[in-house]
């Protein structure tokens, strides 16, 4: 039997599933160090898909706090971003909306949490919520999936235990 969130009734449990994209990485690494680079200043060696370089411009990792940065892709495209905090737990959640800082309708939720196993690995779970189906399946045709998961690579590999 399904159940369902006691807050969420049936339909907006069905159209969060269809909006989301779910990622996720075990890490041969304490939480700590995880959450370290996660909220460091380190964030813009790593951060990004591979062959992406990205500019921190200014940043402050507390409920309404905010990120701005720009990744520049191979190509030389840059890239502006805005992730406006609303959730900071320290060494388990981070909760923030991540846009373009000029297009409100293409901003989208993301929740990464981080789950300590009893063998000292983390488990990285990353969650966007697509304001739409249709920008979620966009996001995913334009290669989302991959490159988040190479942004979890480039993590890793900034953790040393690639």
């Amino acid at each position: 039997m399904t159940t369902t969130p006691a807050a969420t009734t049936d339909a907006t449990y069905a159209d969060a599933v269809e909006r989301e994209i779910v990622l996720t990485r075990v890490f041969a690494a304490p939480r700590s160090a995880v959450w370290a680079a996660w909220v460091g200043d380190d964030i813009s060696s790593w951060f990004g898909p591979a062959g992406f370089t990205c500019t921190t411009f200014e940043r402050d990792v507390r409920p309404g706090g905010h990120w701005r940065f720009e990744m520049v892709g191979p190509d030389g495209t840059v890239y502006p971003n805005l992730v406006v905090y609303r959730e900071v737990v320290p060494e388990s959640k981070l909760v923030f909306d991540h846009g373009d800082g000029e297009d409100d309708s293409r901003t989208f939720l993301v929740t990464v949490t981080l789950d300590e196993q009893s063998d000292g690995k983390t488990v990285l779970t990353m969650r966007q919520l697509q304001p739409t189906r249709e920008a979620r399946d966009a996001t995913i045709g334009f290669g989302a999936v991959e490159l988040g998961l190479q942004t979890l690579g480039k993590l890793a590999a900034s953790l040393g235990v690639e």
